[in-house]
């Protein structure tokens, strides 16, 4: 930021000093999103499904909770913020509060969502009677989940379904979840014939996204997707759109 307030100094005062590029080693690097294919969401899922519980709750709870992730592309901590009241299990509308901008928004979900988290409240109010927290997804112990338990929890099915090595620290994330929901999305406009363009801001107010520039971070050039982008851009230059 120094460093461009530098060169814009310089236009008009030649005697300004421009701090070259490379004074700081460190680069801020954008990490390559993992972009889940539909039979690895499949085996994640049917992971969850597994887990060993002491009530029976856990394995219906994570699954439903990665199942979220998944159908609307949510931040990591906002489903685990969710209180019984941010959930409308009537409309299927979620109320996302304080997020990261310091906003609250309404994400709709799909109706086989919907479906999905209405199983799972009739299941959570059946075997836990009397949570200590009016939290939507919770524990076996009745408690609010915690963003290092999911993370924890994520990571091992991801060893378990061979989305990681054994020995790898690293490796496909809960956030890129939210990679893929954009990238799919913009996939089904262009199928549809709709204008991206004119829709991307639908798709930034639905990621909870304060200026539509942060969108872009998540989309990224997918063979499948230039396919698209590109028969939009010939048949634009046959007159064919507008």
């Amino acid at each position: 930021m120094v460093r461009r307030f530098a060169l814009y100094c310089s236009a008009s005062d030649p005697r300004t000093i421009v701090p070259p590029s490379d004074l700081l080693p460190h680069r801020y690097h954008r990490p390559e999103p993992y972009l889940y294919r539909d039979e690895e969401i499949t085996r994640l899922l049917e992971a969850a499904r597994r887990l060993p519980s002491a009530t029976g709750l856990r394995p219906h709870t994570f699954a439903t909770l990665f199942g979220l992730y998944v159908a609307a592309g949510l931040r990591a901590n906002e489903p685990l913020r969710l209180d019984r009241d941010d959930v409308d299990l009537v409309n299927g509308v979620l109320t996302i509060r304080d997020t990261k901008f310091g906003k609250s928004r309404y994400v709709p979900v799909h109706p086989t969502t919907q479906r999905a988290l209405q199983r799972y409240a009739a299941r959570r109010d059946r075997w836990c009677h009397d949570p200590e927290t009016p939290s939507f997804f919770v524990s076996d112990r009745g408690t609010r989940l915690t963003e290092w338990c999911v993370r924890w929890t994520f990571v091992k099915l991801s060893h378990e379904i061979g989305l990681r090595g054994a020995d790898d620290s690293r490796g496909p994330r809960l956030h890129d979840l939210r990679h893929r929901l954009a990238i799919n999305t913009l996939l089904r406009w262009y199928q549809r014939g709709v204008d991206v363009e004119r829709h991307l801001p639908q798709l930034s107010t639905y990621l909870g996204h304060a200026h539509i520039t942060d969108t872009y971070w998540y989309l990224t050039a997918t063979p499948k997707l230039l396919h698209y982008a590109l028969q939009r851009v010939e048949r634009a230059k046959q007159g064919q759109l507008p």
